[in-house]
C-alpha cells in the first residue's frame, strides 16, 4: 500500500495443544463489566492453567489496577519465557463460529498507530467510530505502560461490499498452516485460524489499497475528494486509543526519531468486513445507578419535551426499579422533535447533563436486553432500551459527521466478542 497502515506482525502463540485445552483464550476485558460472576466462573475454569485471563485486567476490577498490575506483568514475562512461540511476519485468517452458530470471518494483522486518530473530525486512514472518553484512557495506559505484551480485542471494520479483501482467503481449499482450532470458554463458540502465505498477504494489501482510491470513495460515498477512510473501529475503541496514548508517551520520552521503530508504534487487531453476514449491530443500553428512578424519568420527559430539532421521532423504553427491589415497571418515552439523528445520541446527552448535577449517580453501558432487565431489579436503578443504528450507516456517518456518541453500538452479543488469543511484544 502506498499509505501503509496495515502490516504483517510477529505474532506470539502458545503451542496448539495448550490453546486447545479451552482455557488459554479469554473474552475481552470490557465485557460483563457489571457481572463479576462471569469473571468468577472464568477464574474457576482456568485454575492454574496458562491463560490470557492472568495477563489482562477485566474492567469490572479496574479499581484494583494498582494491586493487580505486578501479577499481570509477571505472568506476561513468564509466558514469554515458557509458553509463547513467535511466528514472524504473520497474518492470520480467522473463522469464528459464534455461540448461535453463525460464522464471522476476520484477519489478524498489525496497524500503524501513526495512521490512527480518535479525535472527532479526524481525516486519518484509521478513525474512531464513537466519542472517546479521555478520562478512561489513563488507567488503561497504566496497564499497558510496563507491559511486555499486548493482546488484541480491537476489531477494525472495512467497508467492502464486493467482498474483495477477506472473503477470498476462505474460498481456497489449499492446505494452510493452522494457527489454532478450539472451542472458546463460557459459550464463546469456536475459533479457527490459519496463517496466510506471502502471496495472500500481498493480495490482501493490494485489495485494501483499492478500497480507498478516489474512484472507490466516489462510488461508495459520492465524493472523490473525501479524505479516505480505510478502517473504522468497531470494537475496542478505548483500547486502541490507549495504545495510541501509550505510544505518544514513548515518543515524548525518547523522541520521534527513536520511536519510529519502536514496537509500541503498532497494534495488533482483527479486521472484519462490515458486510459480513454474521456481523450485526446491537444497541448498547444504559443503566443508571444510585438515582431516584422517578426523578430521572420525569427529568427525561421534561428534557425531550423541550427539544425542537428536525430529526425523525425516536422512542426510549425506561425500566424503573421499584423500591422493594426485584421488580421494575416499564415506561415509553417518545421524542417528537429530536435534535440528534440517533436515539442513543439524544439519550446520552441527557444522561451526561443529569450526571453533571447528580454526582452520586453513575451509568454503565450494558450489552443485552436480559442483562439490562436483570440490573434494573436493583433498588435506585433505571435502565433504557432503544433501537440501534443500521450498520450501513456507519462509514458514511463517520466520514460526514465525525465520531458517533460513545457506546453507540455493539457488534453482536457479549459472548461473540473477540477473545484474547494472539500476543505481540510491545517493548
Amino acid at each position: 500500500m502506498s499509505n501503509t497502515c496495515c502490516l504483517p506482525a510477529d505474532i506470539l502463540l502458545p503451542a496448539r495443544d495448550m490453546i486447545e485445552q479451552g482455557r488459554w483464550a479469554t473474552i475481552a476485558c470490557d465485557q460483563f463489566t457489571s457481572e463479576p460472576h462471569y469473571w468468577q466462573q472464568a477464574d474457576k475454569l482456568v485454575g492454574d492453567a496458562p491463560s490470557t485471563l492472568r495477563m489482562m485486567l477485566p474492567e469490572v476490577y479496574l479499581s484494583e489496577t494498582t494491586e493487580r498490575l505486578p501479577s499481570i506483568h509477571a505472568t506476561m514475562d513468564a509466558a514469554l519465557a515458557n509458553h509463547l512461540i513467535c511466528h514472524k511476519n504473520a497474518m492470520i485468517a480467522v473463522k469464528r463460529t459464534q455461540f448461535e452458530g453463525t460464522v464471522r470471518h476476520g484477519l489478524v494483522a498489525m496497524i500503524d498507530l501513526e495512521q490512527y486518530d480518535y479525535q472527532k473530525g479526524a481525516t486519518s486512514l484509521i478513525r474512531a467510530t464513537e466519542g472517546t472518553v479521555l478520562e478512561r484512557i489513563p488507567p488503561r495506559v497504566a496497564v499497558r505502560r510496563d507491559a511486555p505484551l499486548e493482546m488484541p480485542h480491537v476489531m477494525l471494520l472495512i467497508d467492502d461490499p464486493d467482498a474483495t479483501v477477506l472473503e477470498p482467503l476462505f474460498k481456497d481449499n489449499a492446505p494452510h498452516e493452522i494457527a489454532y482450532d478450539t472451542d472458546l470458554m463460557l459459550c464463546g463458540g469456536h475459533i479457527k485460524g490459519h496463517f496466510l502465505t506471502k502471496e495472500e498477504q500481498s493480495r490482501v494489501l493490494d485489495a485494501l489499497e483499492a478500497l480507498v482510491t478516489p474512484e472507490a470513495m466516489a462510488a461508495r460515498y459520492g465524493d472523490a475528494n473525501l479524505a479516505p477512510l480505510l478502517f473504522a473501529v468497531g470494537d475496542g475503541n478505548h483500547s486502541l486509543a490507549t495504545a495510541k496514548a501509550a505510544f505518544e508517551e514513548i515518543k515524548t520520552k525518547i523522541g520521534a526519531q527513536a520511536a519510529a521503530d519502536h514496537p509500541a508504534r503498532y497494534a495488533l487487531v482483527e479486521i472484519v468486513n462490515l458486510h459480513d453476514t454474521a456481523l450485526f449491530f446491537e444497541p448498547i443500553y444504559r443503566v443508571m445507578f444510585d438515582v431516584d428512578p422517578t426523578d430521572v424519568l420525569d427529568s427525561l420527559r421534561s428534557y425531550v419535551a423541550a427539544l425542537n430539532g428536525t430529526a425523525a421521532p425516536q422512542s426510549i423504553k425506561c425500566l424503573v426499579s421499584l423500591p422493594e427491589g426485584g421488580l421494575y415497571t416499564s415506561h415509553d418515552v417518545t421524542i417528537d422533535r429530536p435534535v440528534q439523528q440517533l436515539t442513543v445520541g439524544t439519550l446520552q446527552t441527557f444522561i451526561d447533563e443529569y450526571l453533571s448535577t447528580h454526582p452520586e449517580a453513575s451509568v454503565d453501558y450494558i450489552h443485552g436486553k436480559e442483562s439490562t432487565e436483570a440490573l434494573v431489579k436493583k433498588p435506585n436503578t433505571i435502565g433504557f432500551l432503544f433501537d440501534g443504528m443500521e450498520k450501513s450507516q456507519l462509514f458514511r456517518s463517520v466520514i460526514y459527521d465525525g465520531a458517533l456518541p460513545r457506546k453507540t453500538f455493539s457488534m453482536g452479543h457479549a459472548q461473540d466478542k473477540r477473545y484474547y488469543m494472539e500476543c505481540r511484544k510491545i517493548r
